[in-house]
């Protein structure tokens, strides 16, 4: 079966939410668990896609992950600037992870952002810990971008966010 990728139907926000919610919390990547403040909007895909465009990886009927595409000056950006797009919440559930869903959502997001009129750049942040995300990032000619990185949560050193960018 191939993978296809297409906008998120609202009867999926909920099983997305968890998919992501729940690659968060089993690759450690939420510092405070179960009781982590962003577990809320990683859970939240109605308030994403209400003010952005997001994206499910599926097989089979089945859903395997999703991610958040920011358009150029779209309010869910992070770190995006005039003329660049921002990928989100890459997530794949840990069981259909491996077989492209992860990449085939990142090429979409690139993909949108060519359509993009004035888009120039896709731009995303990363924890230091996902490497296979960051394997993809590479493999798609994403370049880190060092003077980028941010800490979410200034109140605690320890949470820096790496930066990557692909010209378009």
């Amino acid at each position: 079966m191939d993978i296809v990728i297409r906008d998120a139907e609202p009867a999926e926000y909920a099983a997305l939410g968890e998919i992501t919610a729940q690659a968060y919390l089993q690759d450690g990547l939420l510092d405070f668990g179960e009781s982590d403040a962003y577990l809320g909007e990683l859970r939240d895909v109605a308030k994403r896609a209400a003010a952005a465009e997001v994206l499910v990886a599926v097989e089979g009927g089945r859903l395997l992950g999703g991610v958040t595409f920011v358009p150029s000056g779209g309010v869910m950006a992070d770190i995006a600037g005039p003329g660049e797009a921002e990928i989100r919440m890459l997530a794949v559930d840990r069981a259909a992870r491996g077989r492209g869903a992860g990449e085939a959502l990142v090429r979409a997001c690139v993909d949108r952002a060519r359509a993009v009129a004035g888009c120039e750049r896709i731009v995303l942040s990363s924890q230091r810990t996902m490497h296979a995300a960051h394997r993809i990032y590479a493999r798609l000619g994403f370049t880190r971008t060092p003077e980028r990185d941010w800490n979410p949560l200034p109140h605690l050193d320890d949470i820096t966010l790496i930066t990557y960018e692909l010209t378009l």
